[in-house]
């Protein structure tokens, strides 16, 4: 299978959005990823096969930071490389905005995401109780420097 990694258009938001309702029980709005599109300080990618959406994950620059926003993968692709291949991406993305810090937040419990982001040298730096909803959970909020 090609996989390609691609700027998010319109064209795809929708494919996103169904990505997010499956894997997250708070997903973005479509008006969200919209937004990202048009924001000159955020990157939006997705990995795509042929015009399938597998994954998607998202980038902010916030006083010269980046946040790290909506990593996401298909379930039927998930512990195939496609995650990792997308957030290799977007931190050299970041990289060439400038971006030396990144961070983000990820549920306690998901030990798969954290353990992808550990081995990209993003450590676990502090707690956001009750973060999260339905259900409520911490978040373990992690930098890249």
């Amino acid at each position: 299978m090609e996989i390609r990694i691609s700027p998010l258009t319109e064209e795809w938001v929708d494919q996103v959005c169904v990505l997010e309702e499956e894997a997250f029980s708070m997903p973005w709005h479509k008006e969200s990823f919209l937004e990202m599109i048009e924001n000159p300080d955020a990157c939006y990618l997705v990995a795509l096969s042929g015009e399938k959406v597998l994954a998607s994950c998202g980038l902010r620059e916030i006083a010269g930071e980046g946040e790290i926003t909506n990593v996401v993968t298909a379930k039927d692709y998930r512990r195939q490389g496609i995650g990792r291949m997308l957030l290799a991406q977007i931190l050299e993305e970041g990289k060439k905005r400038g971006l030396s810090a990144f961070t983000l937040e990820v549920r306690c419990s998901n030990q798969a995401a954290i353990d992808l982001y550990k081995s990209f040298g993003f450590v676990e730096e502090g707690v956001r109780p009750g973060f999260y909803e339905k259900p409520r959970e911490d978040a373990l909020i992690m930098w890249k420097r």
